[in-house]
């Protein structure tokens, strides 16, 4: 006798029109722009120093970890996210360098504001497909609201310094994952859809997560691609 199939999780999409234009526009903006830079970008500096940055990033994100733990009464992923990352911090480049000898890819972004939003009973609403950023919803754009004044790097003046920084970001996270949008797109008859239907599974997925802590892979896989905040795993469309 077949285990019942997991149930699937939908979400309503009244902005079609403009999120298929939206995604484009990132589809495009990746595959133009994003994707030869990043390219360009690996060729010069090796994929250790890449995941070293990344690293670096990480662990700038531990205000966003600390307040997810709180929000969640974890007290006990709390102190260990501060204590970990400040772990890091001491040993500087050397506690970076360890990762990248295991071939490690940077660690846990931290889960941030929007799935503590769902574990509080807050629906997704809709769909939203927001230009450069990607998909989304106003539970979830609520939340990178949060994670934006809790990430210090939004605090840098003047505003085209932060800029530069997190576009410098997008570029090296993009260096670390070149291949995995192009396989998702593949591997759906549209890609749209496919993407709208594994960002809500994923989200719902992180929700039901909340509380753990130290799992591998970023809390928003795909950054800099048309499938941000999506997992990597899209099953073909039928």
């Amino acid at each position: 006798m077949e285990a019942p199939a997991a149930e699937q999780v939908t979400i309503a999409d009244p902005w079609e029109p403009f999120n298929r234009a939206m995604f484009t526009f990132n589809d495009r903006l990746y595959f133009w722009v994003l994707k030869p830079v990043a390219e360009g970008y690996s060729a010069v500096l090796p994929e250790p120093a890449r995941v070293s940055v990344g690293n670096f990033f990480s662990n700038l994100r531990s205000p966003i970890r600390f307040a997810n733990c709180l929000l969640q009464a974890n007290f006990i992923g709390a102190p260990r996210s501060c204590s970990a990352s400040c772990s890091t911090a001491r040993s500087g480049w050397r506690a970076c360098s360890i990762r990248q000898g295991r071939g490690d890819r940077p660690p846990e972004a931290g889960r941030g504001l929007r799935p503590d939003l769902g574990s509080y009973g807050i629906g997704q609403g809709f769909y939203i497909v927001w230009p450069f950023l990607g998909p989304s919803s106003p539970r979830d754009t609520l939340g990178s609201v949060g994670d934006y004044f809790a990430y210090p790097i939004s605090y840098l003046d003047p505003w085209y310094v932060w800029t530069a920084v997190r576009g410098y970001q997008a570029i090296n996270d993009t260096s670390l994952s070149i291949g995995d949008y192009e396989a998702m797109k593949e591997a759906a008859i549209d890609p749209y859809l496919a993407i709208r239907n594994a960002y809500i599974q994923y989200r719902q997925k992180k929700v039901e997560e909340r509380g753990t802590i130290g799992k591998s892979g970023p809390d928003i896989p795909g950054l800099g691609t048309p499938a941000r905040g999506v997992g990597t795993e899209v099953a073909p469309q039928k």
